[in-house]
């Protein structure tokens, strides 16, 4: 009898920290957090983006263009812009993706993208660091390439790849090229 009940208990407690174990691939709500990337400028959140419910506002239902939407997307006033994909700053959506969230900036001049910078990326653990330390620079140089948000998946970083194109289509649609 004294051996059954020891290895009943030890079943169930094997079975309670078997349930228990929290993997590293839970997701957004399983407590990984995003790190904003800034690398000059304005911080992300400090209120430089106007809000609204315009397209590439990052609001749900943004795309039926209500709302008080300025007509300036998401131009940080980092530069004077008219809008007219002139120059200018501008900051993509913010993309929620299964790991975190996912946003870009980029910088227009002359009608043309000259730089994107991942403002913020996941980053709730080394792995998720390790995979953004890979495939940031590689949709960075491929954005730059193609001017546009047609860019190919980085493999092992689809996630991360979705939301970068995502966030990099709404600054594209924010600052007005093509």
């Amino acid at each position: 009898m004294r051996r059954i009940t020891i290895w009943l208990l030890s079943t169930v407690t094997a079975l309670v920290l078997l349930f228990s174990y929290r993997t590293s691939t839970m997701g957004v709500g399983g407590g990984t957090s995003a790190v904003a990337v800034d690398r000059g400028g304005t911080t992300p959140g400090s209120g430089d983006t106007p809000t609204g419910t315009g397209p590439g506002s990052g609001v749900p239902g943004g795309d039926t263009g209500e709302g008080a939407n300025t007509g300036q997307g998401g131009n940080t006033g980092d530069s004077a812009s008219t809008g007219d994909s002139g120059g200018g700053s501008y900051d993509g959506s913010v993309a929620q993706t299964r790991w975190g969230p996912v946003q870009v900036r980029i910088t227009v001049a002359g009608g043309r993208i000259t730089d994107v910078t991942a403002l913020q990326v996941p980053d709730g653990n080394f792995r998720d660091q390790q995979i953004n330390d890979y495939a940031v620079p590689i949709l960075r140089q491929a954005a730059l390439t193609a001017q546009s948000a047609r860019i190919d998946t980085v493999s092992g970083a689809t996630v991360t790849s979705d939301g970068y194109r995502e966030s990099l289509q709404a600054a594209i649609d924010a600052a007005h090229l093509r």
